[in-house]
């Protein structure tokens, strides 16, 4: 919860005052404490140093869980108080409403009335040919509809501006500012809909709580407590009193309004339908509480291992479908920064501990939070990054995780027949359509994109380019990808605060390289295989650079490195890499030789120079000087990589014993022998070469 101007919070008398008497007092005298004149009764449980039984005042007894048996006790508790949740179902939604003609006339007048004009001026404007002009002026004015037609268009505005199939980049834009600007509902409500949900009443909870909301968003309100048993800070979310019935009315129009679009707009391509009942799913499941506490349970267990990351635990004796209680975080928006430098922190630290957790989430262990603004991040006083709000989270499939990483390589070699075909492990287009219309919007693209160096590229910049390719093709945006677009956008977003310069592809390319290295999954082997080989030679010039840039990943290991690329060279059926490795390894020799000694002679005395190469005192072998050069560079390069793993922290010299190990295999002796032979063969050549003084040919 963001850091706020601190208001008056109040105290109950647990005496024999009625909850309504002190509402109504609280009422009549704005923010009047009521003193605690007693306090719950702590037994400690005979024979148990790990569980407490706390007595309120309704002389029910409750257990504190202190150790993960009482935890998961309560959590189940929890559960059966959100047994009756309601869950998304157009059957179930169509029958409820259906027949409820006066209430759907009523809110559908509503909606047209609101959108009406706006798609009136959509349609004069395409017909006078200015449609593409006021784009921008058109996208803030539906943000604003958006918000006057309440929650469930707030929570669409925001679906829609992670869909670069759907929207054109300026609609992208604008609806990616949508706040969840909407007014509070009475705090009399809100508190008895705690003590129903729980079963309690509120003095025996809670020693305090602000009278009035930290914050309200669409489906919501947080207030700030402090738990009677314990003394903790806490927030305690309430849902809005009648939200379902609510969003439940407007996804049945919405589904209604979808079915027409799918039928008759054939300008749109995706399956409308289908991305409205993925949208609505997700937004019952945040309706309910427990759900999002399991959310947040996970979440902390996946990435919180980390010092930087906070998210706050779950109290489940005071969590139900409608309340949810966690641990209260001071802290304040990312995208304060004025705030967040008063505590002595920088922004950019922030930001790249959120790239790389959402990097974890989004390409790791493919589960991610999936609504990141700037009100969900916050920076703690002691510089960490706390998550907030888990309604909304999505996961990446496995096989999307490696076909993103082989996508960046993809698109690093510029090799856009291979970005198209990725599609279809993305799933963003059926099997049966051609991808080779796309290729060249690809190449048109990302060609001038490409120009700038990683650390120079602008991930927004790409984004919004690639949603233009998106958006003149049949591609059906997975909701996990265009979520992940959001996610890195905001926090590039973010960044962009403090630092104009910054880029968040720069920051995420350590990373990359590291998965790329270490990673023993198939596809990422073969990705990294074709960065490294190219027409039959090996860029040591990428290796290079993979090794600088994942080293400066914190999860990176010498140990690891080049790993999977050693496993597919000694197996059976690393035939042709074997082949591709024995050439680079005799010109690897020979330049090692020959540098050797070119560097000999150079150091030599003239005399020595002119005795030993028999009166030539120009060099000592007969090759040109600009293929002397290469060698030594070549040689100069093989000794910085091997500097880069010596030098690694976790280095040791037994991570080459597997390759003793698999030396006598008969593919690993045939490799020995090729490369043997061949710098045998090229060195025999050189050697003649010199005695005969024979100037050396292309050929050689």
């Amino acid at each position: 919860m963001a850091n706020v101007a601190t208001q008056p919070c109040l105290s109950w008398t647990r005496g024999s005052i009625p909850i309504s008497k002190r509402n109504k007092r609280r009422r009549l005298n704005g923010f009047t404490r009521l003193k605690v004149v007693a306090a719950a009764v702590v037994e400690a449980t005979p024979n148990s140093s790990s569980v407490v039984s706390v007595r309120n005042g309704t002389n029910r007894v409750l257990t504190l869980p202190l150790n993960r048996a009482d935890d998961i006790q309560a959590e189940s508790r929890a559960m059966s108080r959100a047994i009756d949740a309601t869950l998304y179902s157009p059957q179930l939604l169509a029958s409820k409403y259906g027949s409820m003609p006066i209430k759907l006339v009523q809110r559908t007048f509503e909606i047209v009335s609101a959108l009406g004009s706006f798609g009136l001026k959509l349609f004069l404007e395409q017909k006078n040919g200015t449609l593409d002009k006021n784009k921008r002026a058109r996208a803030a004015e539906l943000k604003c509809i958006f918000t006057q037609l309440g929650p469930t268009f707030v929570k669409l505005g925001q679906g829609l501006s992670t869909r670069p199939d759907l929207c054109p980049p300026e609609y992208l834009e604008e609806l990616s500012e949508l706040q969840d600007g909407l007014p509070t509902f009475p705090d009399e409500e809100a508190f008895a809909c705690i003590e129903r949900e729980l079963g309690l009443s509120l003095d025996s909870i809670f020693s305090s709580i602000t009278p009035s909301p930290m914050a309200a968003a669409s489906l919501g309100q947080v207030y700030k407590a402090r738990l009677k048993y314990s003394g903790k800070l806490v927030a305690v979310k309430v849902q809005r009193p009648s939200i379902e019935e609510a969003i439940g009315l407007d996804f049945y129009l919405i589904r209604g309004l979808g079915i027409f679009i799918n039928k008759y707009v054939d300008i749109i391509t995706t399956d409308v339908v289908a991305l409205i009942d993925e949208f609505a799913r997700r937004v019952f499941q945040e309706l309910n509480y427990v759900q999002e506490g399991q959310n947040a349970r996970r979440f902390k267990k996946l990435y919180a291992d980390r010092e930087d990351i906070c998210v706050p635990d779950v109290f489940w004796d005071y969590t139900s479908a409608k309340v949810l209680t966690m641990d209260w975080v001071e802290g304040v928006k990312l995208n304060d920064q004025e705030a967040i430098e008063k505590q002595g922190l920088k922004v950019l630290d922030l930001v790249n501990t959120g790239i790389q957790c959402s990097l974890r989430q989004l390409l790791e262990y493919g589960y991610f939070h999936a609504d990141p603004h700037p009100g969900n991040l916050l920076a703690t006083p002691d510089g960490k990054l706390a998550f907030l709000d888990f309604g909304m989270m999505s996961e990446t499939p496995e096989e999307a995780r490696s076909a993103i990483i082989g996508h960046v390589v993809h698109l690093v070699n510029r090799d856009y027949e291979a970005m198209a075909r990725d599609y279809y492990a993305l799933d963003f287009l059926s099997p049966d359509v051609d991808v080779s219309p796309i290729v060249p919007a690809l190449r048109n693209f990302f060609d001038d994109a490409l120009n700038y160096t990683v650390s120079e590229l602008n991930f927004k910049t790409l984004v919004d380019g690639l949603g233009n390719v998106l958006y003149q093709f049949p591609f059906n945006v997975p909701a996990y990808y265009a979520l992940i677009l959001r996610s890195l956008t905001v926090l590039e977003g973010l960044a962009l605060y403090a630092d104009p310069n910054f880029k968040v592809l720069a920051a995420s390319y350590p990373y990359f390289a590291k998965r790329l290295l270490t990673d023993p999954n198939p596809y990422l082997r073969d990705a990294l295989i074709e960065l490294l080989f190219k027409d039959g030679k090996f860029r040591w010039s990428r290796l290079e650079d993979l090794l600088v840039q994942g080293s400066m990943d914190r999860d990176f290991t010498a140990k690891e490195a080049l790993q999977p690329v050693l496993k597919v060279l000694l197996s059976p059926d690393g035939e042709e890499l074997r082949t591709l490795v024995t050439k680079e390894a005799v010109r690897v020799s020979e330049a090692l030789t020959f540098g050797t000694i070119s560097d000999t002679y150079k150091s030599a005395p003239d005399f020595m120079r002119t005795l030993v190469f028999n009166g030539n005192a120009n060099g000592p072998l007969m090759m040109p000087e600009s293929e002397m050069q290469s060698m030594i560079e070549l040689r100069d390069q093989v000794f910085r990589i091997s500097g880069l793993l010596r030098s690694s922290n976790d280095f040791d010299p037994a991570l080459l014993l597997p390759i003793l190990q698999v030396l006598q295999q008969p593919e690993v002796r045939r490799l020995g022998g090729g490369v043997v032979g061949g710098i045998t063969q090229r060195l025999a050549a050189r050697f003649l070469q010199q005695v005969l003084r024979v100037p050396a040919t292309a050929s050689a």
